[in-house]
């Protein structure tokens, strides 16, 4: 479907300020997201499979090798530990489960653990898969597919024509061509960017319809948290009512894509996270992200329960239930496990109901910055708040 709304209308909508007009544009976003999907949502949660040392250079990442914040620091799991963090995130309602690595591909001993760990998610959990592991040509695409993988996960991060200050050493146009080759291995694409990296709000604009003409199943849309001795490190947080404002925005011009609120809603949109979601979400990345933490999956889920929204089934654009992958599930249900304890409880007996998803802050070990790491090769400084200055130390070229 088109957008609703054309780039100069889009503009106008972003020139908007008044919380009362951006509330009636969030009622507007809001009926256009029921319009085509109900009341149904896509819940996904996340594990950081293989973390730090990236070779790339993108402004906004602490996992940079580039960086100068503290880095968090892990090889890639075994197949049994993404299956671990796996069965947490269906525990706690996620519908599906995207496996992230750092980097732009993996060697082959990492890409055979990754395909091990898909294979043992699809066997034993009731979750749709994701993949996120960088660029990939069509044969690595279609392994993933084979593993059991129905969706990967490759944003353009920002429009084209501010992508230069976003990243210099992974180029726009490869990551076009890995949406290319994951939708010639006949995999669904799921596609996004970051807002408030410094672009202008026709950047913004033309990031929208840059992604319209992608055409992705899925739009993960991440706010900003600025890392100190990042590129983007001095960058303020975003105001809540700015963010409001662009994802209502981003739901008109991309009606039949599956939204859903990543990284920094919790720092940026603080207690806006819920009309964030009227403005046209159709999910959140539960629970903590890749180095970060973020809501309890209670209070993820309470956000779409107060919208009168179904989280306890998992369609497919609205329409298709989602397929059993484990003999005794019904079609198109999430297990309830609580109630699986309590069929089983005995006043006598202990009960642990603890879901440990994945914790950033316990499940990785930091190496902090020193004076090994490497110049930017944009030649930008890393940038620290006020509060953090720092002076600059001697770097290796």
């Amino acid at each position: 479907m088109p957008p609703l709304i054309t780039p100069s209308e889009a503009l106008e909508l972003g020139a908007l300020t008044d919380p009362k007009d951006i509330e009636v544009l969030v009622e507007r976003a809001w009926a256009a997201r029921v319009e085509r999907f109900g009341d149904s949502t896509d819940m996904c949660s996340l594990v950081n499979a293989k973390s730090g040392g990236c070779a790339e250079d993108c402004g906004f990442c602490a996992q940079s090798r580039f960086a100068e914040a503290e880095t968090p620091m892990h090889a890639m799991m075994e197949p049994e530990q993404i299956l671990e963090h796996a069965r947490a995130a269906e525990a706690a309602g996620a519908h599906r489960f995207c496996m992230v690595t750092q980097g732009q591909g993996l060697s082959k001993r990492d890409f055979q653990k990754y395909l091990d760990g898909i294979r043992l998610v699809s066997e034993h959990t009731n979750l749709k898969r994701c993949a996120s592991i960088g660029h990939m040509s069509v044969e690595r695409a279609r392994q993933l597919k084979d593993a059991g993988v129905q969706r990967v996960h490759h944003n353009v991060e920002t429009a084209e024509s501010y992508y230069d200050e976003v990243s210099t050493t992974v180029r726009y146009d490869g990551r076009l061509r890995t949406i290319d080759a994951v939708r010639e291995a006949g995999l669904e694409t799921c596609v996004g960017g970051i807002l408030n990296l410094g672009e202008s709000e026709e950047q913004r604009v033309q990031m929208a319809f840059e992604l319209a003409s992608i055409d992705p199943t899925s739009v993960p849309i991440n706010l900003l948290i600025p890392k100190p001795g990042t590129k983007f490190g001095d960058r303020q947080l975003m105001d809540p009512w700015e963010a409001v404002k662009w994802i209502a925005i981003f739901r008109l011009i991309l009606p039949e894509a599956l939204f859903r609120l990543c990284g920094g809603r919790v720092e940026n949109l603080a207690e806006l996270q819920p009309l964030a979601i009227r403005a046209g979400v159709n999910g959140v990345m539960m629970g903590n992200f890749l180095t970060t933490l973020g809501n309890t999956p209670e209070q993820d889920r309470a956000m779409f329960t107060e919208q009168g929204l179904n989280i306890s089934r998992q369609p497919d654009n609205g329409a298709n239930p989602r397929p059993d992958n484990r003999s005794g599930v019904l079609d198109g249900e999430t297990p309830d496990l609580i109630d699986e304890y309590l069929d089983d409880y005995t006043p006598s007996g202990d009960v642990d109901l603890t879901v440990r998803l994945w914790d950033p802050s316990e499940q990785l070990r930091y190496r902090p910055a020193d004076s090994r790491i490497p110049r930017r090769p944009d030649g930008a400084p890393n940038a620290w708040p006020d509060a953090l200055q720092v002076e600059p130390e001697e770097t290796a070229v």
